[in-house]
C-alpha cells in the first residue's frame, strides 16, 4: 500500500474537525513531498534540526504547517517559536514562561497545548494534574502565547479500557482548566498509531500518526 493509499484510508474514517498531523522523525522530504501531495498540511517534528533542514528542503511549499511535538530544552526555545506554528510540547512552567518572553517580540506567535500526564510515567515529560492546577494561576499570566489546548502521550502498555479513560481523563481536565480560569482550552493533540481511535472517541481534535503512515522507522 502507498503512503497516499494509508493516508487516503484512515482519512475516510475521520471525523471532519480532526486534524491529521502526520509525524515525520527520520522521514525524508522525498516521502514527505509524496504526503504532501496525497492532502497533508500538517507535519509533526520531534527534533529541531532535522526539522530545519527538511524546512529548507521543502520551502517551495508554502502552505505547510509545522508541528513541533517533541521534548523542547529551553535553550533552544527562540528557534523553535520562530520556525513552527505549534508548539504541542510545552511541558513546565519555566518554559512556557520562557516562551512568552520570547514572544513579545513576534507578531504572530505559535500556538502551543500544555503536555500532561495523566498517568504515572517517568518516560515522558508533562505537568501533572496536581501540578497543572497548582500553576494553573500563573498560567494565565502567559497571554502573548497563544494556548489553545493540552497534549498528552500515555505509558506503553496499556489496555483499551485504561487507554480511553486516560484520553477522557484529559479531555476531562480541559473542561475543567476552561472552568476555573481565563483559558480557552479547545484543542485536544492525543493519539497516536495503535490508539488514535479511542483517542478521537474521547474527543481529540488533533491525531500525531507516523508509523501508521510511514512504517517503522529507527528510535
Amino acid at each position: 500500500m502507498t503512503i497516499a493509499q494509508r493516508i487516503n484510508q484512515i482519512r475516510q474514517h475521520l471525523p471532519s474537525h480532526v486534524r491529521l498531523i502526520a509525524v515525520t522523525k527520520q522521514v525524508s522530504p522525498d516521502i514527505m513531498r509524496q504526503a504532501y501531495q496525497a492532502g497533508i498540511r500538517d507535519f509533526g517534528e520531534n527534533r529541531l534540526q532535522e526539522a530545519l533542514s527538511k524546512q529548507e528542503h521543502l520551502q517551495d511549499l508554502p502552505d505547510i504547517c509545522w508541528h513541533f511535538i517533541g521534548h523542547l530544552q529551553t535553550n533552544k526555545a527562540k528557534k523553535v517559536l520562530d520556525s513552527f506554528q505549534w508548539i504541542h510540547s510545552v511541558d513546565s512552567l519555566s518554559l512556557l514562561q520562557r516562551l512568552e518572553g520570547y514572544s513579545v517580540e513576534l507578531s504572530n506567535p505559535p500556538q502551543v497545548c500544555l503536555q500532561v500526564k495523566v498517568l504515572p510515567d517517568p518516560n515522558k515529560y508533562g505537568w501533572t494534574i496536581p501540578e497543572l492546577l497548582q500553576d494553573l494561576p500563573r498560567i494565565e499570566q502567559c497571554t502573548q502565547v497563544k494556548i489553545q489546548g493540552l497534549m498528552t502521550i500515555l505509558p506503553w502498555g496499556l489496555d483499551e479500557t485504561e487507554t480511553l479513560k486516560a484520553f477522557e481523563t484529559t479531555r476531562d481536565l480541559a473542561q475543567e482548566l476552561n472552568e476555573r480560569s481565563q483559558l480557552q482550552l479547545r484543542e485536544l493533540s492525543m493519539g497516536m498509531s495503535g490508539d488514535y481511535h479511542l483517542a478521537i472517541k474521547a474527543g481529540a481534535t488533533m491525531i500525531r500518526l507516523g508509523t501508521i503512515l510511514f512504517g517503522e522507522r529507527l528510535k
